[in-house]
């Protein structure tokens, strides 16, 4: 970074510059606690050849904060994956339900960007549609940030939502699935040729609030890879081209993904274990009534806080999945 022409290739430098920042993350908090823990030896020691009890029992709450710290470091070190410091693309998709689906799933995009602004994530809307009646469809995400994949995948699978329905005028109780869909950002570099016979590309108008330039212009892109069947698609700009190349770089990750999923099974569960979007699949589910409560099926983790949940305050349930995740596959490796 400090040679004289680091910027003259701006996106470069970006992609260098998310790195340090990722490795900062790791590194810093490891120093500071080092430094922490030499500041408590030494006034523990102090304290100890002084016969200061107030001073020891005050240094019993500061090691405690350590030891806080000291897991939360541990906690970071399961995020060791090839991918887990990319960033990545993020799709919520409404499942079975119909408009209770669509309602669902708009809720759990405030409670996802709630969290992205709460913890220093980056987003951008690549693809949006909307629900016939309220709420939307479908949406794509480019969230950027620290380990955003390694988090953020913990998240991939169906969420359920049990709830007295404002859609109902009886007033009766629905259950509600939309699925999360979290892919690493392969970046440029990945090598995967992708042929014009390949894939088919469409252009069309973006739905959205009317208008707007995108919305007159045939500017968004689907494009379709042909003998895999997977189909991405972006109308985030306003320029044809650029939402092609966004596409285009979705495309070449989900191909990446793919890949990866044949040589590696552990992957493949975590990606593909999203199965249909309704009942028996759900990672986790949301009951508002006739209790309260938020549970994740996979680590048992639960919280009664479902409002606070629904705010964005999932980091919880996503340090449960990635300490579960680790000592799954520290089993794995034994056997």
């Amino acid at each position: 970074m400090s040679e004289p022409n680091f910027w003259d290739y701006p996106d470069k430098a970006q992609k260098i510059v998310s790195q340090l920042s990722a490795i900062k993350s790791i590194v810093n908090p490891v120093r500071e606690a080092v430094a922490a823990c030499e500041d408590l030896r030494d006034l523990f020691d102090l304290a100890i050849e002084e016969d200061d009890n107030e001073t020891l029992q005050a240094l019993e709450s500061d090691i405690q904060e350590l030891a806080k710290k000291c897991d939360s470091i541990e906690l970071a070190g399961t995020l060791s994956g090839p991918d887990d410091m990319n960033d990545c693309f993020f799709s919520i998709h409404a499942g079975a339900g119909g408009t209770e689906s669509c309602d669902w799933a708009s809720m759990l995009l405030r409670m996802y960007t709630r969290y992205f602004q709460d913890n220093g994530f980056k987003f951008e809307e690549l693809d949006l549609t909307v629900g016939e009646e309220a709420g939307i469809r479908s949406i794509t995400l480019k969230v950027s940030g620290a380990f955003a994949f390694g988090k953020l995948s913990c998240e991939s699978g169906v969420h359920r939502l049990v709830r007295i329905s404002p859609f109902d005028s009886q007033s009766r109780r629905h259950t509600s699935f939309t699925a999360i869909d979290v892919i690493p950002d392969a970046g440029d570099d990945v090598d995967i040729e992708i042929e014009d016979k390949d894939i088919r590309i469409d252009f069309y108008r973006a739905s959205g609030a009317g208008g707007q330039h995108v919305n007159k212009t045939s500017s968004a892109v689907r494009i379709t890879h042909l003998s895999t069947g997977i189909v991405v698609q972006c109308q985030n700009d306003r320029s044809q081209h650029k939402n092609k190349a966004e596409a285009m770089k979705m495309l070449k990750s989900r191909l990446y993904m793919l890949e990866k999923q044949k040589r590696d099974d552990e992957l493949s569960k975590l990606y593909g274990n999203k199965g249909e979007i309704a009942w028996g699949n759900q990672i986790r589910s949301y009951v508002m009534q006739p209790y309260q409560m938020v549970k994740d099926h996979r680590t048992d983790y639960q919280s009664g806080n479902v409002n606070a949940v629904l705010d964005g305050d999932i980091e919880a349930f996503i340090d449960a999945y990635l300490k579960f995740r680790a000592e799954k596959k520290n089993k794995s490796s034994k056997k």
